[in-house]
């Protein structure tokens, strides 16, 4: 549903970020995008949105270039769930969902009734209808981050990209995320979704890809992509891959950083 072809991008006078990006994303295959801190991640994602333009390269939507697409067209297709954080005004939660709904409205509309009815249902979905008159600057992380995630299905993109969905919560929280997303993918939505716990990909079952030095590599099912060797690679730590039964034949697999003797 989404294609990167050849993407390549370098701030002025700095180095390059992006190396010849390739990849296609497709519904009902979540894909984690894995590497350490400053290693592009957040601005491949930009780059996919068209927030950035790369030197290089060209990213598709269902065959049509991003590029030659409006902005509420392109948002139409595809939906960006951020970090959540702070906003400069009070918003109640469910004005913050309602806002999913303007790639649909024209010039200097109000919403209608059935985009009150899109936010209503997005919010019921995620579990989060009782927050509704919150102050979005009230809530937990967790439920911000669910209140963000409510805001991208109301909009009714078929493609969610998501940055550190799973950032500074708690592992309830974090568990909570993933089966929303389990549940969308099996659901046919196209999801990418960028980590920094190996764990992400296991749990969701699709696909990993790695970033590093503006190279990627991937994308491919994480019990191929994801080994000893290759993740102590990408982020220069001993790590092992551990077992934990939990009924199925290979058991869960957890990422565990080696703390080095002393």
């Amino acid at each position: 549903m989404l294609t990167a072809e050849g993407l390549r991008f370098g701030w002025p006078g700095g180095p390059v970020v992006l190396d010849d990006v390739s990849f296609s994303l497709h519904a009902g295959v979540p894909l984690v995008l894995l590497g350490p801190n400053g290693t592009g991640k957040t601005t491949l994602l930009r780059c996919l949105l068209g927030l950035e333009r790369p030197a290089a390269g060209r990213v598709t939507v269902d065959g049509q270039a991003l590029a030659d697409l409006s902005s509420a067209a392109a948002a139409q297709r595809v939906a960006y769930v951020p970090q959540a954080s702070a906003t400069a005004f009070a918003f109640r939660a469910d004005d913050i969902v309602l806002m999913g709904r303007n790639p649909h409205l024209g010039f200097m509309a109000g919403p209608r009734p059935a985009d009150r009815r899109a936010a209503d249902d997005a919010m019921a979905r995620l579990g989060i209808a009782h927050l509704a008159a919150r102050a979005f600057d009230e809530l937990s992380g967790g439920e911000r981050q669910l209140v963000l995630v409510a805001r991208a299905l109301a909009q009714g993109a078929p493609v969610l990209v998501l940055d550190e969905p799973c950032a500074s919560l708690d592992i309830a929280n974090q568990m909570r995320i993933i089966a929303i997303l389990r549940t969308l993918a099996a659901e046919g939505y196209a999801i990418l979704l960028t980590s920094h716990l190996p764990d992400h990909a296991f749990m969701l079952g699709g696909h990993a890809a790695l970033l590093k030095d503006g190279r990627l590599i991937g994308p491919a099912p994480p019990h191929h992509l994801l080994t000893a060797a290759t993740l102590e690679a990408l982020y220069g730590t001993p790590i092992e891959l551990v077992s934990v039964p939990d009924g199925r034949a290979r058991g869960q697999i957890l990422c565990v950083p080696v703390m080095p003797a002393s």
